[in-house]
């Protein structure tokens, strides 16, 4: 019996998948440590990105990681700090770009 033709296509069951999201947070989320929350799970977790405090008083985080490490973090930022309250989180997610630098925080 001849041997099977190689396969030309790539297994990636093994690979988890990249996601990007950009959450905004609502509630009392500012002057609570919430960006230095977000900074220490996002750092734990090896998710990449951006989290900054907004002008109208909700604080911005934009991710990217592993599908895992995304939907743990989004977790973490519903439930925040024992200082803060959290009101809601605004999720969106966009295509992954892999570009973000290590989690910090910005203005």
């Amino acid at each position: 019996m001849p041997a099977a033709a190689p396969s030309r296509f790539r297994d990636n069951r093994g690979v988890e998948e990249q996601v990007r999201v950009h959450a905004t947070v609502r509630g009392r989320v500012q002057m609570v440590g919430f960006r230095a929350f977000v900074l220490e799970k996002a750092e734990d977790l090896g998710v990449r990105g951006t989290v900054r405090n907004r002008p109208d008083g909700t604080v911005e985080c934009l991710a990217e990681g592993p599908r895992a490490a995304i939907d743990n973090l989004l977790r973490l930022l519903r439930d925040g700090p024992v200082s803060a309250r959290v009101e809601g989180v605004d999720v969106v997610e966009q295509p992954f770009r892999g570009d973000l630098p290590a989690m910090r925080m910005t203005a």
